[in-house]
């Protein structure tokens, strides 16, 4: 006769689930109660809870306590089942296919038919082993390039078809001569420019790391933006980055910061210079201490140098995985770039204290290049500095400085390995508890424009701040899947192209890349293929009366990456 041990103590699974579920929902009865009543564990209790909410328990047709018959299957159907087996077609498949031949029979029965006949299960396959992604679209096999001729006619859907209003200002810059000048490597299928274009596409895309590369490899635009049907897989960009050496590096640089320069891009009369050290969190013996600033510690990093334009605030130059005896030389390795790339102007440089040694301030004293830098002060330094009563007041034009009106006073110095005297400017009142020293090797500028280049620095600043919080150059991490030295290179160009972009879009012109993505560059777009000419439309957005107002048709309506492709961009 049963009673309540009926519903206490099920002997069914399914009930077991049911009273369980019960108990938890409507009782409220605690976890660690039903735990033991249940013999089941906390951690699988809170499953149930999450497949009974999404619907992935059901309960409007329990199991029957008794054994069911088995449906009987004719000996015709049971050979046709082993056949598509031996194809690799797993039991839904092959409940689908006698389906369409008129022929119902479950999931369940094909496996049981199957495991009659003593063929194992094949083993579990995800999606994309299937040959389909999550969404049901078509997976290529490989990365590899097209032409016009293979994609005329198709249309499609991209989720980062943003990158597409880069193309225009891309297409300014020679990218065949550039790739050839810097003698960058190919493979059979892939070619060196596609390459190119897939790390750029990426960086363009502000994508956190290339390890989360295949949440883009599917989509058609980017692939195109590249001139291939999809991007590499993560596997083949590390791979590649990793077959580029310093000296493929340092020529690509060099040809692209020359056409750039060519487009106007650069002032070039006061160049910042900054470190940053791109840190690393994992075991990398290889790679040394450096002071990590946004950390205040010192811990393993790649220490990288990067120069930028003080009047467009572009970057113009980088150096990657210096050694800490190398660091002292890097100014004189960026004037030698320099002088290769803006012949006949030589810049004034501004750094900080302590970017290189005295002894090579003088060097550049001798190639006649002005410099303005801080003087490492003491205690001693800032007595003496207290005993000063002959201050001058200046007006530094910033309009946006909070301190315009700071206290200085000028006078000649003499440093220990600098061959010379040096013009010294103390100031105090700039917001700073302690007095500044700046030093300069240029007598003739007037000292409200030494004081305002040197107070600009703080832009190469920014630029750092903003390239690893939007072009996330801080998340290399462990292992680093990318050579830093090309990760920053591409950092730089994709930085060169949000500040071409930025300039054609009327009240955005000084707003920093994030802004510019978030408003302009996110979001789907439809692209069409046809007759050689690539059509992208994009939706309706607040920020599309902006971009129609944009001048494309005084800019260049090809695509880098596919040769002979003409574009247009339609905004709703």
């Amino acid at each position: 006769m049963r009673d309540s041990s009926f519903f206490t103590h099920p002997q069914y699974d399914w009930q077991r689930r049911y009273e369980v579920l019960r108990a938890s929902l409507v009782e409220r009865i605690p976890d660690r109660i039903l735990a033991d009543r249940f013999g089941y564990s906390a951690g699988y209790l809170r499953l149930l809870r999450h497949q009974f909410r999404h619907g992935k328990i059901d309960f409007s047709e329990p199991v029957p306590e008794k054994s069911t018959t088995r449906r009987k299957v004719s000996a015709e159907v049971r050979r046709k089942i082993v056949d598509w087996r031996k194809h690799r077609l797993s039991a839904g498949d092959i409940a689908e296919l006698l389906s369409e031949e008129g022929i119902e029979l479950s999931v369940r029965t094909v496996e049981r038919v199957l495991a009659e006949e003593g063929i194992p299960k094949l083993p579990r396959r995800t999606r994309l082993k299937l040959g389909r992604t999550v969404k049901g679209a078509i997976v290529p096999e490989r990365s590899k390039m097209v032409t016009l001729n293979e994609i005329n006619g198709q249309h499609m859907e991209s989720s980062g078809a943003g990158v597409f209003l880069f193309a225009p200002f891309l297409a300014q810059w020679p990218w065949d001569d550039i790739v050839h000048s810097a003698g960058l490597p190919q493979s059979k299928v892939i070619s060196a420019k596609s390459y190119l274009l897939s790390f750029l596409a990426l960086k363009l895309l502000g994508n956190e790391r290339y390890a989360h590369v295949g949440d883009h490899s599917f989509d058609p635009g980017l692939g195109l933006f590249a001139g291939l049907n999809s991007l590499p897989k993560c596997t083949a960009l590390s791979t590649y980055s990793y077959s580029l050496d310093t000296h493929h590096l340092a020529r690509l640089q060099k040809a692209f910061v020359k056409e750039s320069n060519k487009l106007g891009l650069y002032d070039g009369n006061v160049i910042n210079l900054d470190m940053h050290t791109i840190p690393h969190y994992g075991d990398q013996s290889e790679l040394e201490e450096h002071w990590a600033g946004a950390r205040n510690k010192r811990m393993k990093g790649a220490l990288t140098l990067f120069g930028q334009d003080a009047e467009s605030k572009l970057i113009l130059f980088t150096a990657a995985d210096i050694l800490s005896h190398e660091a002292d030389d890097q100014i004189l390795e960026f004037l030698s770039f320099w002088k290769g790339v803006h012949k006949g102007v030589k810049p004034t440089v501004v750094f900080d204290s302590k970017f290189t040694t005295y002894a090579h301030l003088s060097r550049l004293t001798l190639q006649k290049v002005k410099f303005i830098t801080l003087r490492r002060r003491g205690k001693r330094l800032i007595e003496q500095a207290e005993n000063i009563s002959d201050w001058k007041r200046i007006t530094v034009p910033h309009t946006k400085r909070k301190y315009p009106n700071p206290l200085i006073h000028e006078s000649f110095v003499a440093l220990r390995n600098y061959e010379g005297l040096l013009r010294q400017v103390i100031m105090k009142g700039t917001g700073r508890e302690k007095p500044s020293f700046v030093i300069t090797n240029d007598f003739d500028m007037p000292v409200e424009l030494i004081v305002s280049n040197y107070s600009r620095r703080w832009r190469v600043e920014n630029g750092i701040a903003e390239a690893v919080k939007f072009f996330n150059l801080n998340a290399l991490s462990s292992p680093i899947l990318v050579k830093v030295h090309f990760d920053v290179l591409t950092t730089m160009i994709a930085d060169t192209l949000y500040y071409r972009l930025s300039q054609k879009l009327r009240g955005f012109e000084h707003c920093d890349a994030p802004k510019i993505y978030r408003n302009f560059v996110r979001g789907k777009g439809n692209i069409r293929v046809r007759d050689g000419h690539i059509e992208i439309t994009y939706p309706r957005r607040a920020h599309n009366p902006i971009l129609r107002n944009v001048p494309w048709h005084q800019l260049p309506n090809s695509l880098p990456g596919l040769e002979k492709a003409s574009l247009s961009l339609n905004f709703k």
